[in-house]
């Protein structure tokens, strides 16, 4: 297992390197991070990406569709790269580890945060200053909308897990309900 973290973690770093060069770190660190969730959230997808019968051509073209004008022709490259390196299954892994490279070069750790609705960069700012003090790191947030929370946000660092969403405020609410029958 830890020859095929290894793995992980160099095709982690030469995805890095490559955005870093053209200069599209930011961009294509994110977008990347998108696609994973996605990857990781839709069977489908995932499938088709790790279907062995499928060639690697037609793998690029379901992404190069997926993504369309959505992302940066490099953000589309490396993940044509991926896919035609035989590495589709692990794409989740190694985006993960591209993001805690990108963290670590900029001496920051990973906050995932979901929230019910798109946060602007005032209330990403709050929030990261808030997380920040709860956990004692100096942290990067990755924020996905996911608007079954109904409300409110889910965020993970390391191990760490802040739950704040309405859903969670509602199962709480029932099970207190269930109790107290």
């Amino acid at each position: 297992m830890a020859a095929k973290d290894s793995v992980v973690k160099g095709y982690a770093q030469a995805l890095f390197a490559v955005a870093d060069a053209e200069g599209e770190l930011d961009r294509v660190e994110d977008e990347l991070y998108r696609f994973g969730k996605a990857v990781e959230g839709q069977s489908e997808l995932r499938e088709a990406l790790t279907d062995v019968s499928l060639p690697a051509e037609r793998k690029k073209s379901v992404i190069a569709e997926i993504l369309g004008n959505k992302a940066s022709r490099h953000t589309i490259a490396l993940l044509g790269f991926l896919v035609e390196q035989g590495r589709a299954k692990d794409l989740p892994r190694i985006i993960e580890a591209l993001v805690e490279v990108a963290a670590a070069q900029r001496n920051k750790a990973v906050a995932e945060v979901v929230s019910a609705v798109s946060l602007d960069e005032q209330r990403r700012a709050k929030l990261a200053e808030a997380l920040s003090k709860a956990t004692g790191k100096d942290l990067e947030l990755k924020v996905l909308v996911d608007p079954s929370l109904i409300g409110g946000i889910v965020a993970r660092v390391g191990d760490q897990v802040f739950d704040g969403s309405v859903k969670r405020k509602l199962e709480l609410a029932r099970e207190q309900l269930a109790r107290a029958r």
